[in-house]
């Protein structure tokens, strides 16, 4: 809970350490660059956003294959591309997830190299926003904030509250109020103040623009975001390593602000350019539900701008409709060859219950977008077979339930005899054989 007002912009950092790589921030749009605080805009030439740069020849210096396998199991084994300059960082096991081979899903979609890159396991809150907090809140430390927040559509809050909690900050966090109920308790449950806001997820944004103006609370997604837009990196990293000490063919992302995506791709970049893997082009497609998908409308009308949207989606985790990053993503897209697509609220679901049927996995609204489009790309001819494609889930179904509810089976309700029981297991057999019939036609 909040137990006073913290109007410290950015204090002298309370730990230092000389370890760190990281040496400016960078305006992505002119260059200009400034010191290491709590900014995230380019307020003196352009108002561009605002990235870490890297002294990258002492990253090549300093790390090797084996210096990151020997270290945690968790996104902290790659400390030396991120942006924190204590060597004890925020770590409550977060990274290292599955890289699963997909075979079942594959084939049902008729690929071969098939690849699933589960962040719905992530710790400790399910999802891929548990990387980006645990290094905005490290960097929030070490600035000296005591009271960090968050602008959400429910992860990032659920990440930001919880780490937050173990950590010993104090913690507000910003939510649209129509939020699913999953997500509230999941953020509710780590004792922070939620305020629940009457407006979509672009009015509380700006909200909690003024709030970190007024408050000088560290929000992990504005003032602070240079460094936990970072984090997003590593899923390009584990990857890299789970394959091997490869990169893939062919990756699908979902896309909400962009950064997600961008990143992965600064990533792949970082470890080509410091000879971890050897360098090749990775095409890179994003998924968007039709509801917002404002990146994808640009990328399909060939445009390179961004026009903003309402939100109108049951994939609330990506409803964002005025995308920091889409531009971004939108180059990324068009220069290694890659597609952005949309799928409907209904193939959404679809998607869901197909990852769920093939490989096990219950994934929220953002990873049946991700598998929707997958499929829709397949049937486009958009993926070749051969392909070695990573697909990225990065939520838990566990947090959006309403979204299948009403459009998955009901238990067969039973006596407790044996022929009760095999007059059910007759009519499910038969369900079945009729859905399958449905199908094949």
């Amino acid at each position: 809970m909040i137990q006073a007002t913290d109007k410290t912009l950015s204090t002298p950092e309370t730990i230092t350490q000389t370890s760190a790589t990281f040496t400016t921030l960078r305006c992505r749009e002119c260059g200009e660059e400034y010191e290491l605080g709590a900014k995230h805009v380019c307020e003196d030439v352009c108002f561009g956003p605002l990235e870490v740069a890297y002294d990258y020849d002492e990253i090549r210096r300093r790390v090797t294959r084996e210096s990151i396998q020997s270290g945690p199991n968790s996104i902290w084994r790659y400390r030396t591309f991120l942006p924190v300059k204590t060597d004890n960082p925020i770590d409550v096991g977060t990274g290292m997830t599955p890289l699963l081979r997909s075979n079942r899903l594959a084939r049902r979609l008729g690929l071969k190299n098939l690849y699933i890159k589960n962040d719905a396991v992530n710790m400790p809150t399910l999802s891929f926003k548990d990387r980006v907090v645990s290094i905005a809140l490290t960097r929030a430390r070490e600035l000296g904030f005591s009271t960090v927040s968050c602008a959400s559509t429910g992860n990032l809050a659920n990440s930001t509250a919880a780490i937050a909690a173990y950590a010993g900050l104090d913690c507000c966090v910003f939510i649209p109020a129509d939020l699913e109920a999953g997500k509230v308790l999941g953020t509710l449950i780590y004792d922070p103040t939620v305020m629940a806001v009457q407006g979509n997820y672009d009015q509380v944004n700006r909200l909690c623009s003024e709030v970190a103006n007024t408050h000088g609370w560290g929000f992990v997604n504005i003032n602070l975001r240079p460094y936990y837009s970072e984090g997003s990196k590593t899923l390009g990293f584990e990857v890299a390593e789970q394959l091997g000490w490869q990169l893939p063919d062919h990756i699908v992302a979902p896309l909400a602000s962009g950064s997600l995506y961008t990143k992965i791709y600064k990533g792949f970049q970082e470890f080509i350019k410091v000879g971890l893997v050897d360098d090749k082009k990775v095409r890179f497609s994003g998924a968007q539900a039709e509801g917002c998908s404002p990146i994808a409308q640009a990328f399909q009308a060939g445009r390179d701008f961004i026009s903003p949207v309402k939100p109108n989606t049951i994939a609330k985790s990506i409803a964002i409709g005025n995308p920091a990053d889409g531009i971004y993503a939108l180059d990324i897209a068009r220069k290694t060859n890659g597609n952005i697509e949309s799928v409907t609220d209904a193939e959404v679901i679809e998607g869901m219950k197909l990852l769920a049927e093939t490989e096990g996995i219950f994934t929220e609204t953002a990873g049946g977008t991700t598998i929707a489009v997958l499929k829709k790309l397949v049937e486009a001819g958009k993926i070749d077979p051969d392909e070695t494609t990573v697909a990225y889930i990065t939520g838990n179904g566990l947090k959006t339930q309403e979204a299948v509810q009403g459009y998955i089976g009901e238990p067969l309700t039973i006596e407790p005899k044996l022929d009760s029981f095999e007059r059910a297991l007759d009519r499910a057999r038969t369900l079945n054989r009729l859905e399958w019939q449905q199908v094949l036609v």
